[in-house]
């Protein structure tokens, strides 16, 4: 049964973040949105809310319907509220006092510890502030749950209790998500619909056989878009000699000939060009100055603390060699993060601390932590490549623009930025760095499936050297080939990350 159906819907704001989009979101679908960073995910999520009207088009919802939308960031109101208090204010007020109980009732469904439920949402971490907007959806007992971005600032073992509570509501809700997660869509979703400017595309599978499914459909019509282009300039090619035997003849039929084959033409480029050649969100490019030394980095039973002093974990004694794509796996809160700061500071601030960490002299770092700490606020785009580094003013616009970064944006406080234009221009302050090894914390964080994409390609194309932390289980098949991991307060290495992938999903079951 047809709970949603979406007609030729679009919404444009400056240019057209989708159009013609028709989609029908029937009981049980699990239906993955994919798209770009800024090319209408949430809007699409907020127009089927009810929260946007969209520019053009019609959204038909069954009678009675209940949707339930969790979006991205806890709202201001929200955040002095303790945990189950937030959840409790989200019931209909008629229901307020005979039901309350419902709220203990999902709480426990999502396995809320009983001292987290009285704490403030603004005193807890991003993660568990994310399951409570989830559990304020819930409460209101949805038929149709819209998540955007539900991942964001959750670890593993929290992805993994999300994936499971998902495979555990009534089937007869449909959810529509909306993520750059890979394996999270593939393990909570049976449809994907590919969000576009002009021709978006649903597919009844999970995301990744429906990725293949779309790149077959894109070179299918990049064929077609090739053999079209060479009819069109075949057309003017016959224009133009019609068109000299009638100046030379006078022949009024060869001259309606000649605009007939040349309004061909254009029919044709008109209507050719492919779905998937819209508008890139800009490149990521890296670059890898190389060194002669073998072993960049060598650890000697290093101590791993809090800021405070509080000890986390000892290394051991463990070397980083030149090609080594290292992943630090561990737990939240274990210190993976710490050990990264740790190896930064014995690189360039050595001191009494970090004496158990010994960089080759040649090494040249490029760092990356998930806050984006290294980009300031007040500076623009413009301003963070030229300042840094020695490039005149047209060099720095012109690797922005390639970067994403159009001219009315390069001088755009960064506070202002997207979350995925700050990703992008780290991204291009690290290539500009031209480092041999590369420490990255969290790098995907804010990266759209294509950004990441595209960082996995650029670390293995330049055999980066790196050591990196990422909940992000796709990026750490496809880019690490050594593993450690923190347990029991030792970093050990291990031959596969799938055993602690297996571990996250039993903790979070």
């Amino acid at each position: 049964m047809a709970l949603i159906s979406l007609r030729n819907l679009g919404v444009t704001i400056r240019a057209p973040l989708f159009s013609n989009l028709n989609l029908t979101v029937g009981a049980g679908d699990r239906i993955g949105v994919v798209a770009a960073n800024g090319r209408g995910k949430s809007t699409l999520l907020n127009c089927i809310a009810g929260r946007l009207e969209p520019t053009t088009g019609e959204i038909t919802r069954s009678r009675g319907l209940q949707v339930g939308y969790v979006e991205q960031n806890v709202p201001s109101s929200l955040s002095a509220l303790a945990f189950r208090e937030a959840v409790s204010q989200a019931l209909p007020a008629e229901q307020a006092a005979s039901e309350d109980w419902r709220v203990d009732l999902v709480l426990d469904s999502l396995d809320v510890p009983q001292a987290m439920r009285a704490r403030p949402l603004s005193q807890l971490s991003g993660g568990w502030q994310r399951f409570a907007l989830i559990a304020r959806v819930w409460v209101t007992d949805p038929d149709v749950l819209l998540l955007d971005e539900p991942t964001n600032h959750l670890d593993l073992t929290r992805i993994a209790q999300l994936e499971e509570w998902l495979d555990n509501i009534p089937r007869e809700v449909a959810v529509l998500v909306s993520s750059h997660d890979r394996a999270f869509l593939d393990a909570c979703t049976n449809r994907t619909l590919f969000l576009r400017p002009e021709q978006s595309r649903p597919f009844s599978l999970p995301y990744g056989t429906a990725r293949e499914a779309l790149d077959e459909a894109d070179a299918s019509d990049a064929r077609r878009y090739e053999k079209d282009m060479k009819t069109a300039e075949q057309l003017r090619r016959q224009a133009a000699k019609l068109n000299n035997i009638g100046i030379n003849s006078g022949s009024d039929l060869l001259t309606v000939k000649t605009k007939q084959l040349k309004q061909r033409a254009e029919r044709i480029e008109d209507s050719a060009r492919p779905a998937h050649l819209e508008r890139s969100a800009g490149a990521i490019r890296l670059s890898n100055r190389g060194t002669h030394a073998k072993v960049l980095v060598t650890l000697e039973d290093a101590a791993v603390e809090t800021p405070d002093g509080t000890p986390l974990f000892r290394t051991g004694r463990h070397f980083i060699c030149q090609g080594d794509r290292i992943v630090v796996l561990g737990a939240n809160g274990v210190g993976k993060s710490r050990l990264v700061t740790l190896i930064r500071k014995a690189i360039l601030e050595p001191d009494a601390s970090t004496e158990a960490i010994k960089a080759t002299p040649s090494l040249v770092l490029g760092y990356s932590d998930q806050a984006l700490a290294t980009l300031a606020d007040g500076d623009g785009p413009l301003a963070t490549v030229t300042r840094h580094f020695e490039l005149g003013e047209q060099r720095a616009r012109a690797l922005l623009a390639g970067a994403g970064f159009a001219m009315e944006m390069q001088e755009r406080p960064i506070v202002r930025l997207s979350g995925g234009q700050k990703a992008r221009l780290a991204m291009l302050v690290l290539r500009l760095t031209n480092p041999n090894f590369y420490l990255l914390d969290e790098p995907t964080n804010h990266l759209d499936i294509d950004g990441q994409e595209a960082l996995e390609t650029e670390l293995m194309a330049h055999q980066a050297s790196c050591v990196f932390v990422s909940h992000d289980r796709s990026f750490v098949r496809a880019v690490a080939n050594r593993f450690w991991l923190v347990e029991k307060r030792r970093l050990v290495e291990v031959d596969s990350p799938e055993d602690f992938f297996a571990a996250a999903r039993i903790a979070g079951a």
